[in-house]
């Protein structure tokens, strides 16, 4: 898997375990113990501040359109409006979790027939990029880390975008996501052996406080204003984070930092994938797991090559929550949901598989990000183009004259 190359940056080219400058810039020198100390420990919080506001941004937009959310699946039955409403549901609320457990909930309650939910998951799965391609946004005061960030952050655009565009036509012709999901779940509904995750999830407990600080201070705004209260403190904060993570980073991660963090990463592919799908599985969130990554690409530290595994990974772990939760849910249509559950999870095994075992196609989203990112380095609306364009226009345009009309 180490066959992928990238011309992200050029510390790419850097051994490991190089010289101090390895971290981010010329002249750059070891901090004393206690400096280490104080900067790992402002690192964590602010990670822990950019997961708060992840979470706080989905909380915002759940409450500001959840009902339209459910609204739009009621004419999702054609195909394309489908896959444009899980685009840009998940764009909206910034959770691919939290569209496909919408999606599934409403198979499982019988409002919606396992044929239209398909479509809905597998944009979801592209919806969710956006906001990791807009953390990278943070770096665009200089060129090359903003070539770098945005290289290592639309890995994930690109692959879910190529997932797509082999999976989708196959689904409408063939239709094999549905039938070997209904057949895993003839094999395994009834089993309980699966908990739900929503008694597990620590990383929820940890960042509740501040949550729903943020949400309790914006409770007394009237109206639509609350929730966008909500969302503009959310984006603050990962505005903050990102850009001081950034500057903490290079400062940490220099010599045996730099190169422990890429042995963890960067050396064995498979490793790295695991990683991702780990992290994502605890964080119940893709979104969290790359959006952490990309000051670490802006700094030079980790190439796109790297966090490629990782995003691959991190997809295939946003899964498990739904199939868990699915193994929850009563009622007569409850085998339906947990087919639709399990559609999303096949999904990502099946892009894993013929995107990135196979080596024909495992260079292809990492060579479109990195021109993506060349291009836009150059030309800063091109970026603001592709992701009004894709995320937003396209989508809408679609759910108007094919879902209405």
């Amino acid at each position: 898997m180490e066959d992928v190359s990238s011309d992200s940056g050029p510390d790419s080219s850097r051994p490991e375990g190089g010289a101090a400058n390895s971290a981010g810039g010329d002249g750059a020198v070891e901090l004393p113990t206690w400096g280490k100390v104080l900067g790992w420990v402002g690192v964590a919080g602010l990670i822990y501040l950019l997961i708060c506001a992840v979470s706080i941004i989905s909380r915002g937009f759940a409450n500001l359109s959840g009902d339209a959310a459910h609204t739009l699946f009621a004419f999702a039955a054609n195909p394309w409006a489908g896959l444009s409403v899980g685009v840009l549901g998940t764009v909206l609320i910034q959770s691919s979790t939290t569209t496909t457990a919408i999606a599934v909930t409403a198979v499982g309650s019988g409002a919606l027939p396992i044929e239209s939910a398909i479509p809905i998951i597998l944009g979801a799965n592209v919806g969710t990029t956006v906001t990791t391609s807009m953390v990278a946004l943070t770096f665009i005061g200089d060129r090359t880390e903003f070539r770098r960030a945005l290289g290592a952050s639309s890995v994930h655009d690109f692959y879910n975008w190529l997932s797509l565009l082999i999976f989708f036509p196959v689904e409408l012709l063939w239709h094999p996501l549905q039938h070997l999901s209904g057949a895993l779940t003839d094999a395994l509904y009834g089993t309980d052996w699966l908990p739900d995750p929503a008694h597990f999830n620590i990383v929820r407990s940890v960042t509740r406080p501040v949550e729903q600080a943020v949400l309790h201070a914006t409770s007394h705004v009237a109206g639509t204003l609350g929730p966008l209260s909500t969302i503009v403190i959310g984006a603050a904060l990962i505005l903050v984070a990102v850009r001081y993570l950034g500057k903490l980073l290079k400062l940490l991660m220099v010599g045996r930092a730099r190169s422990a963090l890429i042995s963890a990463v960067g050396r064995n592919a498979y490793l790295a994938m695991a990683s991702g799908m780990g992290v994502t599985v605890v964080t119940q969130s893709s979104t969290i797991t790359t959006s952490v990554l990309v000051p670490f690409a802006g700094a030079g530290i980790l190439t796109p090559a790297q966090i490629y595994p990782v995003v691959v990974g991190s997809n295939l772990g946003t899964t498990f929550t739904v199939v868990f939760a699915a193994f929850a849910g009563v009622g007569p249509d409850a085998r339906i949901g947990l087919q639709a559950a399990f559609v999303h999870l096949i999904y990502n095994l099946f892009s894993i598989v013929a995107i990135y075992v196979i080596p024909l196609l495992r260079p292809v989203p990492l060579f479109c990000a990195e021109t993506l990112a060349r291009v836009a380095s150059e030309r800063r609306w091109v970026l603001a183009a592709y992701l009004g364009t894709v995320f937003v226009a396209l989508p809408a345009a679609v759910i108007v004259l094919v879902g209405v009309g």
